[in-house]
Parts: structure tokens; C-alpha cells; sequence
């Protein structure tokens, strides 16, 4: 185990293409592996934590080093190496990156650690990607649609990926991947959220024959500000339709043995003094943009935060007991905070 402000070092921006661990909803202490730049996706779905996409291709190349990634990964390895898995997630879509599967080769031969893959599946009809990806002990795919016409207002993809060529991606990939196979039901309230609209994901879902189903919604800040979540209990009640019984994945609470520099009070001092978009945050202290998502879901459900969209750009400003619309019940001392 290494000291504690090593690992702090380590959190919180020592390297370049790894982040975290973090606490994840789905696979615990989570460390993070970023392949692509900022954004850089197949698609730009309205209910993406990381905003729009900046960068909306198909085109797969080298984004970053790969050579360089598992050099981090050899360092991490050595220094601290303790996590419940090492996740290929970030900052897009990681089977663009031409050389993924070299990354999950390396910490297959380097580690015991599991590897998941978090992959919206639009790229699995490709040969060398279904491959590369039958690589990972886990591999996490996406599925919040079910035609043409809903894919293309919920996820948005790129202009020449079709609804029908993504179902058979994932199909032919459930052929050949004998690891875990989940899938990601991402639903929007007012978009693909009745019993009727889930029903029909749920058919293409089990002929995907998937190990297990997760159900989500937008409890972190969304893309798009007309993104609304689906009510717990709704949500809830759509788990039975699903083959084999899906389950309602909420954000992980216990964060108490995650030490990181920067943290919910640290973020919201820093909101206190002045409206921050989420890369400002992300920049000040050092932090992956999906480690900030979650520190702010959680001030926002707590009603300590809200957002305000100025010229295109996402601002999250903190609170006060005059401007809170849903005042908690502890008296708050936050000042009031002006742009």
C-alpha cells in the first residue's frame, strides 16, 4: 500500500490517461482508462454526462499513445494496484481507439485485476472490434432504443450508423464473447420511458441474451437540459419486463474510503465563490471529468447546486436559502453568487 499523499498524487493527476480509482455504481474501486480525447464519440446522446460531443466520428486511429497508456498502467501497477477493476471508459467511445484491446491484453498478462469495457456497442458490427473486445472480462454495451426513428433522438449517431447494423453488432458479438455481457438501459423520461417503449427494448434485449440488465437515468447533470429522469418508482416497476430481470442502478454513496484532494466540499466551496463549468472544476483540481459528474449529481440531489446554461456553456452555482427552489432543512451559509 503506499502512503497518503502518494496516493492523493495518484488521484488526483499524476497520470495522463488514467483516473481514479473511483467509487463506481457498478464495479466498485473502479480505475479509469481514457483512449480518445475529450468527446470524441460515435454518438452524441442527450443524456451524456460529459455534454455534447465535440467530435461526433466513426473514424478509429491511435488517439492516444497506447505504448505510453500501458506505461501508466506497469507504474500503477507497482505503486498501488489496488481496485476492483480497470475500466476502458472516459472521455468517448473507447473501441475508436484503434489499439483498445492491446490495453486489455496488457493487464490481462500484468494483473489479476478484472477489465471491463464500457462501450456504447456502435462499433461492434466491425470484425477486428468484436475481437478486440471478446478480450475483457466484461464488457458493458448500451441499448436505449428500438428502431431507427428512437435511436436517432436519444442517441444521436453518426450519419452512417443505422439502428438495425447496432442490434446485429451486439448479437454477432454475444456469439463469440464467452465473458460477461451487460447491458445498459439509459431511459429518459418523456423520450423511451413508458411500458410500452421499454417493452420493445426489452424484446431486442433478450435476443442479445445478455448476463445481466441495468436500468439508469439521469441522476448526474445531462447533455441536454430537457434531459429529465425517470421517477424511482416508475423505473422500479419497468425492472419485470426484462429477460433475465433488470436491476435500477443508482449512484454509489460510500465514497468515506475514496481519499481524493478534491471532494463534495471542496467543490462547492469552490462554487460558493464563483459559477464553474464542469472542465473549470475538472482543471482546478486536477480531476477526470467523470469524477467531477459524480460530486456534482450528488450536490444537485442535494440540493446544493443548480445548473444555468449561458451561451452554450453548462455553469453550476451554488445555492443559497433565497434562490433554492427546494431548500434543505439544515440552514445553509452560502453566499450569493453572481455572473
Amino acid at each position: 500500500m503506499i502512503k497518503k499523499e502518494e496516493e492523493i498524487n495518484t488521484l488526483t493527476g499524476q497520470y495522463k490517461y488514467l483516473f481514479g480509482p473511483v467509487p463506481s455504481r457498478r464495479f466498485g474501486r473502479s480505475l479509469g482508462v481514457d483512449l480518445t480525447p475529450y468527446k470524441t464519440c460515435t454518438q452524441d446522446c442527450v443524456f451524456c454526462q460529459l455534454g455534447r460531443t465535440t467530435d461526433l466520428t466513426v473514424a478509429r486511429d491511435e488517439f492516444v499513445p497506447v505504448n505510453e497508456v500501458n506505461k501508466e498502467l506497469g507504474k500503477w501497477l507497482k505503486t498501488d494496484g489496488t481496485a476492483d477493476h480497470i475500466t476502458l471508459s472516459g472521455s468517448g467511445e473507447p473501441t475508436l481507439n484503434s489499439r483498445f484491446h492491446d490495453v486489455i491484453q496488457y493487464v490481462r498478462e500484468n494483473s489479476h485485476i478484472k477489465t471491463v469495457l464500457l462501450t456504447n456497442g456502435s462499433l461492434l458490427n466491425i470484425p477486428e472490434v468484436r475481437s478486440g473486445a471478446s478480450r475483457a472480462h466484461i464488457v458493458k454495451v448500451s441499448l436505449s432504443a428500438w428502431d431507427e426513428r428512437s435511436y436517432g433522438w436519444v442517441n444521436r449517431p453518426h450519419p452512417s450508423l443505422e439502428f438495425k447494423q447496432l442490434v446485429d453488432g451486439l448479437k454477432r458479438f454475444r456469439d463469440q464473447f464467452f465473458g460477461e455481457l451487460w447491458i445498459e438501459v439509459f431511459l429518459v423520461w418523456g423520450m423511451n420511458s413508458t411500458p410500452s417503449d421499454v417493452m420493445r427494448i426489452a424484446k431486442l434485449s433478450e435476443e442479445i441474451l445478455p448476463d445481466r440488465i441495468q436500468l439508469n437515468t439521469a441522476v448526474r447533470p445531462p447533455a441536454e437540459d430537457f434531459v429529465d429522469p425517470v421517477p424511482k418508482e416508475n423505473i422500479a416497476s419497468l425492472c419485470n419486463l426484462f429477460r433475465p430481470t433488470a436491476e435500477v442502478i443508482t449512484d454509489f454513496v460510500d465514497e468515506e474510503d475514496i481519499k481524493l484532494k478534491a471532494n463534495r466540499e471542496t467543490i462547492l466551496a469552490m462554487l460558493k465563490r464563483r459559477p464553474c463549468t464542469p472542465n473549470q472544476i475538472a482543471s482546478a483540481f486536477g480531476m477526470h471529468l467523470n469524477e467531477v459528474s459524480k460530486y456534482l449529481g450528488s450536490l444537485i440531489r442535494s440540493g446544493l447546486i443548480r445548473e444555468k446554461r449561458e451561451n452554450g456553456d453548462l455553469y453550476y452555482i451554488a445555492l443559497t436559502m433565497d434562490n433554492c427552489p427546494n431548500p434543505p432543512l439544515k440552514k445553509l451559509k452560502i453566499q450569493t453568487v453572481y455572473k
